[in-house]
């Protein structure tokens, strides 16, 4: 495999740092996580940039992590599950690697993120409500981006990076994943 950088979309809950850091092990290349890494670089955690700065502001710390970082090559990078909203980081992510679109539904979504406090998006709400509202927002973008979509539930992070490795060796199968949806 060449050194093409990997990067990973979709909802929060469908794996993307597990899946990320198995395929990052996989294909000997390095991990990032872009949540991660705003962290890194403020010094503070996402819940804290939420609270002082909003969404926006948020937003626009991670288009900045996301340019910088999809100019690597040689990454897996498990992206935000809000990534997409912005074209410019589509474009970023469509031009400089391969993009995978970890699809899960919506109760997966739910089951994986019912004991996780640190989702500034989720906290007092509607936990099922909101992940259906972002999802049906965000799924055209996730799709636009694609190069491949990989239906998640009932697979764990070794059979997902194994399907990943498999599409960008030239190995995978049309029944497993479809380009762009298809």
């Amino acid at each position: 495999m060449s050194r093409q950088s990997i990067f990973l979309v979709g909802p929060m809950g469908a794996g993307k740092t597990t899946v990320g850091k198995k395929l990052a092990e996989l294909c000997g290349l390095e991990f990032v996580d872009s949540d991660h890494e705003v962290e890194l670089r403020t010094g503070v955690d996402i819940s804290f940039i939420f609270e002082k700065e909003g969404e926006e502001g948020f937003r626009r710390r991670e288009q900045a992590v996301i340019a910088d970082l999809t100019q690597r090559s040689g990454i897996v990078l498990a992206t935000g599950g809000g990534a997409v909203l912005l074209p410019e980081n589509r474009a970023h992510l469509a031009a400089r690697g391969a993009v995978v679109y970890l699809h899960a539904s919506l109760e997966q979504q739910i089951s994986r993120t019912e004991r996780s406090d640190n989702r500034p998006l989720l906290n007092g709400t509607d936990r099922q409500e909101v992940l259906a509202r972002l999802l049906q927002h965000r799924d055209p973008l996730y799709r636009e981006v694609a190069d491949l979509v990989l239906e998640t539930d009932g697979k764990n992070a070794r059979q997902l990076a194994r399907e990943i490795e498999d599409y960008l060796n030239g190995r995978g199968s049309p029944a497993a994943a479809a380009r762009h949806g298809a």
